[in-house]
């Protein structure tokens, strides 16, 4: 007679830690190896910026192992090697630019880095269960919408290198978009999951696509005018992009009909055609992507085209951490990061740190397809196809696959709204990622602890 029993799965915290540990190590290693490169010394202050960036990853370490003990034990290690790598690039810019300690981006971009880590620990207290969030589904799209017009606002709307997508408040700049870009995830699985059987209904079929019904068409057409829109008035080519990718995605998703793909798509040229007609800096964008050298692109901006010959000098190993000049190429400490870490590290390393992100949203998905409701679902696939979907605008950009877009790297750009809202991200998908690998209570067991309080609530 063969029993069945079950197996409580372990949590993987002690896998994690190990992986934390070795992560917090190469980003270690990377800095003195930049110390040594550029000065033959030892970096200043390596044992308290090596053990307070240890402090901070394992502080949040304990977090997980006491609020989401079943998280996905690899996704905090790969984002803690990302941007403490991210870390050793942008001060390795500092000291190309002659910029001291105090007054260098890298220092900024830590406390950055350490507030991000402690926004994040407050999520996870905070979201006990991913499901409140779809309680707020169109709270979370009007705040949505209304971050993404904000920089538009005349007193607090500020515009920088030709697109208005940041607010100014004093000394202080912050990129709402970036936080716009979760609010509009959730509001999506949110609305996905009430809707998604009306826009799987089958319409006409045509050129073997079974098309959705017209009356259905409201939603996508929606958000490809506001697209558009974004487009328009605040010359953020990415934002636009990655606003309607992310919409397109998680609507396929939802409805698994490969006709809302072949839609987006049709939309997606037609709009970008629309735009190359009618705005000048969208022609100047294509001209830097097909004719980078150019006397015509290289009059108008060198900057990808110093990217593309720092990746070139880099060649298959790289230069060396500290042997390159990535401080030719403008603003190679966030929207050139890419290519700063081709000329130093070579190809293969930066397929490694390629590879690194393909990991972080496989596992995204992952938790996307373990986890039993539909939101749940939806909320996790549409946040790990936003990264990958960034990752792709960003590398695409600086290696002329597409236009320049002017997003920047995940976890490893200099920018404290980016850290932020990226660093928000993990700590959702934790969270849902805990509720995924939870073990689900035994049927005997739960209807025992039933009856048992029923036996309690009975007793005078």
């Amino acid at each position: 007679m063969s029993i069945i029993s079950s197996v409580a799965p372990r949590s993987g915290r002690t896998t994690e830690l190990i992986l934390l540990l070795g992560a917090v190590g190469i980003v270690g290693l990377a800095y003195v190896n930049l110390g040594l490169a550029t000065s033959g010394t030892l970096p200043p202050g390596l044992v308290a910026v090596g053990v307070g960036y240890l402090a901070v990853s394992l502080a949040f370490h304990v977090v997980l192992r006491w609020k989401a003990k079943y998280a996905d034990p690899l996704i905090l290690p790969i984002v803690t090697l990302l941007n403490g790598l991210g870390l050793v690039m942008i001060h390795r810019v500092d000291i190309a630019r002659g910029r001291e300690i105090a007054d260098g981006v890298a220092l900024r971009q830590l406390m950055w880095s350490a507030l991000a880590v402690a926004i994040a620990t407050a999520v996870l207290f905070a979201l006990r269960d991913h499901r409140l969030l779809r309680r707020y589904t169109w709270i979370a799209g009007v705040a949505g919408f209304a971050l993404l017009l904000l920089p538009l606002m005349p007193i607090i709307g500020n515009s920088e290198y030709g697109s208005r997508i940041w607010i100014r408040l004093g000394p202080l700049s912050f990129q709402p978009g970036e936080v716009a870009k979760l609010l509009l995830a959730a509001f999506f699985a949110g609305y996905l999951v009430q809707t998604r059987d009306a826009l799987s209904l089958a319409g006409r079929r045509i050129l073997g696509l079974t098309l959705p019904r017209a009356r259905d068409l409201g939603p996508i057409l929606i958000a490809w005018l506001a697209s558009l829109s974004v487009l328009v008035f605040e010359r953020d080519l990415g934002s636009s992009l990655l606003f309607f990718g992310l919409f397109v995605a998680m609507l396929y998703v939802a409805t698994e009909r490969v006709s809302w793909i072949a839609i987006g798509m049709g939309l997606f040229v037609a709009g970008a055609y629309l735009a190359y007609l009618t705005f000048g800096h969208v022609q100047t964008r294509v001209l830097l992507w097909l004719h980078t050298f150019s006397p015509e692109a290289l009059q108008t901006s060198d900057q990808l085209a110093k990217g593309l010959m720092g990746m070139a000098a880099g060649g298959m190993i790289g230069t060396g951490i500290g042997r390159g000049r990535p401080d030719l190429t403008y603003l190679a400490e966030s929207d050139f990061i890419v290519p700063s870490f081709g000329e130093e590290l070579g190809m293969i390393g930066l397929f490694a740190i390629l590879a690194l992100y393909a990991l972080l949203v496989e596992r995204g998905l992952r938790t996307s397809l373990g986890t039993r409701d539909g939101f749940g679902k939806l909320l996790a696939a549409g946040l790990s196809f936003s990264m990958a979907l960034q990752c792709f605008v960003v590398v695409g950009g600086v290696t002329r696959v597409i236009p320049l877009t002017g997003l920047t790297m995940p976890f490893m750009s200099a920018g404290g709204s980016s850290l932020l809202a990226n660093w928000t991200l993990v700590a959702i998908l934790l969270r849902i990622s805990d509720h995924a690998r939870r073990p689900v209570p035994d049927a005997q067991e739960t209807s025992a602890v039933g009856a048992a309080h029923t036996q309690v609530v009975r007793l005078p």
